[in-house]
């Protein structure tokens, strides 16, 4: 067999090191161009309509999973569903929308809703020259990050109805379409509205923002969690979470916790109450209604004792679908929380230490790099294979707000143009300290029968993405990326983050791709 490729970028990859994908130039999706179809539309005094994405039932449910009554759908231009039209009405909050009935993406909404406290992110996704008013032509477009880069999607305006309501999400307010367009641009990504039943947070986190994803247990974290969150939500992360599943999808609990579906974080904050600290977690149902109502609900006792400007500043009386509950109670009625933000920063924003991120695009490849997990210990070794130095840190640095000090992010590309179509292989990685006398490019069959890894990121999991958070002690190490079997061809993208101490690197530290 071929050796591994060592720390190097595979071939027939697109390079990263030019200009294209950046949010400021996105790739064009599809080859449809926002401005020059506007310009288009304009000149010829047209409203644009979408042959990428056409009003028809191909965009809605190709093979019917929905079970709507396709024949019913009447395709509307929000000119014709109400008379004053607005993309935005007061600015975007998290409760301008409710999730359709029709359509179980609680997940893309959850996102949505911790997207919705972002300005600079929401600015990015949904850019601010298009509206209703001035050269409206039908036609608008919103940026994603997809599988390590941006991308323009263009849309036109018409909306699925059925006698004059929105089938899917749609707004409190009955003249903003803001988040039925948004929803569309999605749904064209991911190839029909039905692509977009079921998933995960973390996969429309990432698709907001392009940042760093980390993804905790809640039954027993590992480290000071609430104040991970904390320093998440001064940061500008966007948060949520996902409740435990029960024997039926979307059970509603006694305490009105929905099974299996999930939520945005919206807030943490810290209450005095009978001079005790409670650390409390805010979170919003998308669904717009259904709250908790267990200790600190709307209508707790509790804020009783609470000083009255901490209520002012907290509590809510409204059934808007949004609640507080303490950081126990919301351990044990959730399941994982994904946290998603720009810069690693949040993780430790000690004055005193700073990451530094490196970005690999590889690939396995079938017969000479797709070598399995260590179980195939003959092939194993052919799976690529990247280097990181963890440099020691000075007292001030290393005694931080987390001692982990490498977060490591492992996510397989497979750009099918249907999302329900793709399959995902179980992917994982494996850590393996570099003994100081080996010199070795890269590390034989051998190597790697008389060793045992120093950490891994457990099970291997058939998600798009996996990702672990952990501590290793100064040196230098081999990270290797793999599939569960062998001869699984995919491309991947391996994030590493690293805390070193700021003195050493910039405090914002540039993303550096090989």
């Amino acid at each position: 067999m071929p050796p591994p490729r060592v720390n190097k970028k595979p071939n027939n990859e697109t390079t990263t090191k030019d200009n294209r994908g950046i949010l400021d130039d996105p790739f064009k999706f599809l080859d449809q161009d926002y401005q020059e179809l506007k310009k288009s539309c304009i000149t010829s005094n047209k409203r644009f309509v979408d042959d990428k994405f056409p009003p028809n039932s191909s965009s809605i449910d190709p093979k019917n999973k929905l079970k709507l009554a396709l024949n019913k759908i009447e395709w509307l231009r929000p000119s014709k569903i109400v008379s004053d039209p607005q993309l935005i009405v007061q600015g975007v909050s998290r409760f301008d929308y409710s999730q359709g009935p029709n359509l179980g993406n609680c997940w893309f909404l959850a996102s949505v809703g911790a997207l919705t406290f972002r300005k600079e992110v929401m600015d990015q996704v949904m850019p601010s020259d298009q509206s209703f008013g001035k050269d409206y032509a039908g036609i608008f477009h919103f940026r994603f990050w997809r599988f390590g880069k941006w991308i323009d999607v263009v849309i036109d305006d018409k909306l699925p109805t059925i006698d004059g309501q929105l089938v899917f999400v749609h707004s409190k307010t009955s003249n903003e379409f803001w988040p039925a367009l948004l929803e569309k641009a999605y749904a064209k990504v991911c190839g029909s509205y039905a692509d977009m039943h079921a998933g995960q947070v973390s996969e429309a986190l990432l698709d907001f923002t392009g940042g760093v994803h980390v993804n905790f247990e809640l039954e027993k974290p590992a480290i000071d969690l609430w104040s991970l969150m904390d320093r998440a939500a001064k940061t500008n992360a966007l948060m949520a979470c996902g409740s435990r599943h029960g024997d039926k999808s979307e059970n509603v609990l006694p305490n009105g916790i929905v099974q299996g579906h999930a939520y945005s974080v919206t807030g943490v904050f810290k209450v005095t109450w009978q001079g005790k600290p409670v650390k409390l977690v805010r979170v919003l149902n998308p669904w717009g209604m259904g709250e908790w109502n267990g200790p600190w609900s709307d209508k707790s006792s509790l804020w009783n004792k609470v000083s009255e400007k901490e209520q002012t500043k907290c509590r809510s009386l409204a059934n808007d679908g949004e609640f507080w509950m303490s950081m126990e109670d919301f351990t044990k009625n959730f399941e994982e929380i994904d946290i998603c933000c720009f810069s690693p920063d949040f993780l430790d924003s000690s004055s005193k230490c700073s990451w530094t991120t490196t970005c690999y695009n590889g690939s396995w490849e079938s017969g000479t790099t797709a070598g399995g997990c260590i179980n195939n210990k003959e092939s194993f070794w052919t799976n690529p294979q990247f280097r990181v130095r963890i440099e020691e840190l000075d007292a001030e640095c290393a005694s931080g707000q987390c001692p982990e000090n490498i977060l490591v992010s492992l996510m397989q590309i497979h750009e099918n143009r249907y999302r329900s179509l793709v399959s995902n292989y179980g992917i994982g990685f494996s850590v393996y300290l570099i003994p100081p006398e080996m010199k070795d490019e890269k590390f034989p069959a051998k190597f790697f029968y008389r060793r045992q890894s120093v950490d891994d990121s457990g099970n291997f999991i058939s998600t798009r993405h996996v990702m672990k958070f952990f501590k290793l002690e100064p040196g230098e190490y081999l990270i290797i990326p793999a599939t569960f079997r062998p001869n699984e061809s995919a491309r991947f993208m391996l994030s590493i983050f690293t805390k070193t101490e700021s003195h050493r690197k910039e405090k914002k530290p540039a993303m550096t791709y090989v």
